[in-house]
């Protein structure tokens, strides 16, 4: 069987089509005799190999991108992950995560599994990052996906794509809703308010105060029903710091964010995301 002449062009051709390395591309073609299509095929082949040997590899840096639909009534976290923030602060790697992210507001995707099932310029999500795993040599992938629905959704974008926050809106509020995603980056609430702490969250916390406050000599022979009452405190007073509604307002330590959103023409929160990376 005779073997194909591969040139230059034929490896730039490939290198633009894939990403991949020119010694990556003239080995592809090398292996499929010069037959580009099963080039593709062999990168991304190559590229699910390193995948495999570095699935032991921690991806802790990325790109987060937080989006909203046309009518802002839902709102996309998309995390895609790399190993270094050598390639996180890559230019051509920012658009690739965009690109991916605005794949899931074209195709209101619900979950990561289903957007890596997009297609992009005819080619599958999942593909695309395994080219770009071959080309870059780090383990890459959609590492977090958060979805909201709400009459009105506002998204924030903190730090370099380090974190992305969706806020879910009883109405149409862009300034407020800009204002809580902001706090929401800072602060880090754990809930809207405390009515959406899980109760074992409650109950481990409350357990944690008792624990310390019997483990305090001060305490010492104090009443059971004292105990109880100061705990009790000492959880609305955990409510205030973790609850996102209780918390005092960073542009207004003055009032809660709950007193800012009623001056905001009485809006209230459904629920809000906070992704970021590490």
């Amino acid at each position: 069987m005779s073997t194909a002449t591969i040139t230059a062009a034929d490896i730039n051709k490939l290198r633009q089509a894939t990403g991949a390395g020119m010694l990556d591309c003239r080995k592809a073609l090398t292996e499929t005799n010069g037959d580009f299509e099963a080039a593709i095929d062999w990168l991304r082949k190559q590229g699910q190999k390193v995948a495999a040997k570095r699935s032991d590899r921690e991806a802790k840096e990325g790109v987060i991108i937080a989006r909203t639909s046309a009518d802002n009534k839902v709102g996309f976290v998309v995390c895609i992950s790399c190993e270094t923030d050598f390639v996180s602060k890559n230019a051509d790697f920012v658009a690739f995560a965009t690109s991916i992210a605005d794949a899931a507001v074209a195709n209101n995707v619900k979950s990561a599994e289903e957007l890596n099932e997009v297609l992009i310029n005819g080619a599958k999500v999942a593909d695309l990052i395994n080219d770009k795993l071959a080309a870059i040599g780090e383990k890459i992938g959609v590492a977090k996906f958060e979805r909201i629905e709400a009459p009105y959704v506002a998204s924030y974008i903190h730090g370099a794509n380090r974190m992305g926050v969706l806020v879910g809106l009883t109405t149409d509020a862009p300034e407020a809703g800009k204002d809580v995603a902001m706090q929401i980056a800072a602060m880090n609430p754990l809930a809207v308010d405390a009515n959406s702490i899980p109760a074992e969250t409650i109950e481990r916390e409350r357990a944690i105060v008792i624990e310390t406050m019997k483990a305090d000599p001060k305490m010492a022979g104090k009443p059971e029903e004292m105990v109880a009452k100061i705990a009790e405190g000492k959880l609305n007073a955990f409510f205030k710091e973790n609850t996102l509604l209780a918390q005092a307002f960073v542009k207004d330590g003055g009032i809660t964010v709950e007193a800012y959103l009623k001056s905001a023409g009485n809006v209230t929160v459904t629920e809000f995301k906070r992704v970021a990376l590490g």
